[in-house]
């Protein structure tokens, strides 16, 4: 039996914080799905399709990783793309507090599978898409939190 994980997020856009929880789980399973997840009740700054380029991309070289978009429940997916696996990376304590309940339900709607939690490099604590929208938003320079891949798409949007 593989052991697959998916990676669910919003990606928008695709950070070396990411990259990191990414690369180091990759040793932990025999494959890893990013989930691009659609929150209807979010716009986002970058469509699905460039996020899920992105993360092609970056990945092309290593065949153990693939990405999807979904919409709907995470547990969902997890059924369709064969992971038992939800991983989660954290930066902060409150992050923990809000992905346990997060897990607990996912649990809750299906036992088989298991959230494990990864904790993010220190130099990427502060790396988040959020605060790097808002960067980017105000006209400030992000290419030192993004893979070249992103960068070099970004700078070609602007």
């Amino acid at each position: 039996m593989s052991r697959i994980c998916l990676f669910p997020g919003t990606f928008d856009p695709v950070t070396l914080g990411h990259i990191d929880i990414i690369n180091r789980a990759i040793p932990l399973f025999d494959k890893v799905v990013i989930g691009i997840g659609v929150n209807a009740n979010k716009i986002p700054m970058f469509k699905e399709e460039l996020r899920l380029q992105w993360i092609k991309e970056i990945y092309k070289d290593e065949p153990r990783v693939d990405a999807v978009v979904y919409e709907g429940l995470t547990v969902k997916c997890c059924k369709e793309v064969g992971a038992d696996f939800i991983l989660r990376g954290i930066r902060y304590v409150n992050d923990f507090e809000y992905e346990k309940a997060i897990a607990d339900m996912n649990r809750s709607i299906n036992g088989h599978i298991e959230t494990i939690f990864l904790t993010c490099l220190p130099q990427y604590t502060s790396v988040a898409s959020t605060l790097v929208r808002d960067v980017l938003k105000n006209g400030g320079d992000v290419s030192q939190f993004l893979p070249k891949v992103v960068n070099d798409s970004i700078a070609n949007i602007q």
